[in-house]
């Protein structure tokens, strides 16, 4: 099974840390994982399957070779950082409605498809 480099941007967030809690809960395949967040959250640590994961400062380079990444940090950030990280060949997930009335982007309702 492939193992993927994973960014969670708001990481520190209730709902980023819930993705956190789902990814160990599921055994999602995670070979490394990139907790980003605010200049303020920047340096805490969060619990990954007993590790403990420094959180970054997010800013677009941390994208470099991330092949998936959740964002859940609000539609302000959705709107500056997605762009830099699909740029860089990254799938996004986005939990704000920052692109839900967009024609060219897919929208995915777990619940119906």
């Amino acid at each position: 099974m492939s193992e993927y480099n994973v960014a969670i941007v708001g990481a520190t967030g209730l709902v980023g840390r819930k993705i956190i809690q789902v990814l160990e809960e599921r055994r999602f395949p995670v070979k490394n994982l990139i907790l980003l967040a605010s200049e303020k959250s920047a340096g805490s640590k969060l619990k990954f399957n007993s590790d403990d994961i420094k959180v970054e400062k997010l800013s677009p380079e941390k994208f470099k070779g991330v092949e998936i990444a959740f964002f859940s940090a609000g539609t302000d950030v959705s709107c500056e950082f997605v762009p830099e990280a699909v740029k860089r060949n990254c799938i996004v997930i986005d939990n704000s409605s920052a692109f839900r009335l967009r024609d060219d982007v897919p929208l995915v309702v777990p619940e119906v498809g």
